[in-house]
This record gives C-alpha cells, structure tokens and sequence, in this order.
C-alpha cells in the first residue's frame, strides 16, 4: 500500500462476497484522504440488513454518506458521517459532497436519474465509481468497477481492506460544517411563518418531531417525497418507506396497512397529498375492517402542485393542476376553489376525521391520534404555492415537441 501524497491503493482482489453471488470484480481502488470517496445508501442496505455494517464502515472511515429515497434510514440522520439525501430531492451537504467526490461509493443503489440528478450530480473531472450490488447490470452503471455482492458482507470485507484508513481532519472539519448548516436550513423551512395557512415543511416538522425514532413514514407521489427526503429525520431502520421509484399515486393508504400488519408496534404516519388520496381513499374501508390502526395527515393544497410546478419549470401554465371551477368567462379552470370535504369524506368511510389549521391544533390531533384504536385521518389545509427549492441540483423534465 502506497501512503505518498497520503494516498492508499487498496487492492479488493476477488472480495469475498455472501453467496449464492460469486465476487466477480477485481481492481483497484485509489483512496486519497482529501477529498474522500463519497458513499451513497440506497434501497439494497435495508434489504441486507446492512445499516450496523454501514454504521462501522462509516464510523471507520470518516466518510460521508448520502442516501437515496429508498437508502433513507439505512443512517439515523443523527449520525455523524450522515449528509442527508442526495440528488434531485436532496440536501445542500450531500449534494456539495457529491459536486466534490473523486470517488464514489455505491452500496444498494442502482444510481438513478434522481440519484444521480440526471449524471449532473458529480462534478469532478476524474470522478470514478465502485458499486456494490447483488444484481450485476446495477453495478457496472457508470462505468463503476463492480463489486457484485451482498451489500452487508462486502461491506464488511471493505472494511478490513480499509483498516487504519480515516479522511483528514480538515475533510471531517468540512463534513461536519456542511452537516451543521443543513440542520439550520431545516430548523428555518420548518419554523413557524405566521401565515395564513402551514406550510409544507412545517406539517413535515411538526410530525417529524411527535414521532418517535421507531414509528413509520410512509408516502408516495406528488411533492411531499422531495420534501420528505429532504427535511424529515429519519432514525430506525426501516422508519422512512417511500414509494418513489414510480410515485404510484394512491400507494399510500394501502402501503401503510401493510406497513402496520408487517410491525404492529409501530406507529405509521401516512403522509398524503390531496391529490394522490383521491386516488386511492377507498382503503381507509379495509383499515377499519381490519382494525389497522394508521395516522393519516392529508395536506390539503387544492390540487395537483408538484405536476403544477414541474409544468411551469418548463414554461407552461399549469394547466388544470389546481380544483378549481371551469370560468364561464374564460373557459379556463381558473375559477373559484371547488368546496371539496376531504374530513367528511374520511369520516364517511369509518376515519376518525380531524380538521386543523394551526401548529397547536395539529399537534393536539396528532396526540389524540396516538390514542385513537382506529385509523385517524388529520386534513391539514397548506399554502398552495409554497415550494422548497432545489439544493445544487437539476432534473432533466423533457418538453414535449408537439401539444
């Protein structure tokens, strides 16, 4: 091992992985202390029951690690090396991180166009990628030298590979400044506004705070994921489940009953739009027959608002993306907002129905809620256009050619 210039190369040499998946890489890889590779978590660290292997390997190391949609709680966001989501929907750290990384480490993640915030995300000239994957087509994404494999045995042989390897203290210095800023990034989005309406981030922080590390996020579609992803703080393994690899609208009331029948000790908070649960609102029937207990807070924005802002991000009107009345005048969907009762609605079906306006009451409902033996459903009216942006990261939304 060459430590000139404080650079190691490590040789993973036919690494011993947990069958029936063969090691079928070999290689070197080029270790520098500053900048350090980057990690990315995804989904296939929770499907290895790999977080305590991750938490070594990170611990180690000193290197950070950003997460995908799917990776989000392989970290306690508490963690020291965790930067938070990374990507179209992710954090100022984890983004900044990737922009610099000359190394990126891939473990469970198939490096999708969010992920990779449509191969914009690494910046670095000589920006190279190792993946470890039990699928090998995933692996070799990115021209990445393979390590196919399980993610929680590989790890741990990396680690041993690694041993006495750690990133300089100026490069930890540097993670932990990136860390402390976006924690005051989330505390300012999620603060109370005094407006007319909550925020987004605000029902996002006031639930994220009554939950408990164990309990359950559950989501889907529309703009809550992103939001999600960035702001919420996950901490059990496990404790963030969002559908977001097809955003099925809808997922989200059914995908928490099987989230409760799979853990009944835990809580499960359904976090749903207005428009995704008028997708699916039925299933609410089959949780009070079943006697699935499920926390339901329904955002209510009047319509469509991440389809809304995708549209005018490129340059369209967001046509039809709000409920409201056809305009006789116009003959545009530009009137006045349609009276829809969502509460009544979730109270038709057998819900315990709560409508709130205010942090206070949100949290009075999330209490009585807890005590609740039936699904409860929370309808929380938020500010239509009031959007997180993007953190140094683009998505390619392609324009139709003809409309």
């Amino acid at each position: 091992m060459d430590m000139a210039g404080r650079r190691r190369a490590v040789s993973l040499a036919l690494l011993a992985c947990a069958l029936p998946w063969p090691a079928q890489a070999q290689g070197t890889i080029s270790v520098s202390g500053d900048p350090p590779p980057l990690v990315i978590a995804g989904g296939g660290v929770l499907y290895s029951e790999a977080s305590a292997a991750l938490d070594r390997f990170a611990r180690q190391t000193g290197m950070p690690v950003g997460v995908t949609q799917a990776g989000k709680s392989a970290l306690p966001d508490e963690h020291p090396q965790h930067v938070g989501g990374i990507g179209v929907t992710g954090t100022a750290a984890a983004n900044r991180l990737a922009r610099e990384a000359d190394l990126v480490l891939a473990v469970g993640t198939r490096l999708g166009d969010f992920t990779t915030a449509s191969k914009t995300a690494f910046q670095h000239p000589d920006v190279r990628f190792v993946a470890i994957n039990v699928a090998a087509p995933e692996a070799h994404r990115h021209a990445a030298l393979a390590l196919v494999g399980d993610a929680r045995v590989t790890l741990e042989e990396l680690g041993e590979a690694l041993a006495g390897y750690r990133v300089s203290a100026a490069y930890a210095d540097h993670v932990a400044q990136l860390r402390a800023a976006w924690a005051a990034e989330v505390a300012r989005l999620t603060a109370p506004r005094g407006g007319a309406a909550l925020t987004q981030a605000e029902v996002i922080g006031t639930v994220n705070a009554f939950a408990r590390p164990h309990d359950v996020v559950v989501c889907a579609a529309g703009s809550l994921p992103g939001d999600l992803h960035k702001l919420w703080r996950a901490g059990d393994p496990g404790s963030y489940h969002v559908e977001y690899g097809y955003s099925c609208m809808g997922y989200e009331i059914p995908g928490g009953l099987g989230v409760r029948l799979a853990d009944p000790s835990r809580e499960v908070y359904v976090m749903v739009g207005d428009g995704s649960y008028l997708m699916m609102p039925s299933e609410i029937v089959t949780a009070v027959q079943e006697g699935l207990k499920v926390t339901i807070v329904l955002l209510d924005n009047h319509g469509f608002a991440s389809i809304k802002g995708l549209s005018m991000a490129v340059g369209s009107e967001g046509f039809g993306t709000e409920s409201r009345y056809r305009n006789p005048d116009t003959g545009q969907l530009d009137g006045a907002v349609l009276p829809i009762d969502l509460a009544a609605n979730a109270a038709s079906l057998g819900a315990r129905a709560i409508r709130v306006a205010t942090r206070e009451a949100l949290v009075a409902a999330l209490e009585e809620a807890r005590r609740e033996g039936r699904p409860t459903v929370i309808v929380v009216e938020v500010a239509l256009d009031e959007r997180l942006p993007a953190y140094d990261a683009w998505w390619d939304v392609p324009v139709a050619e003809v409309s």
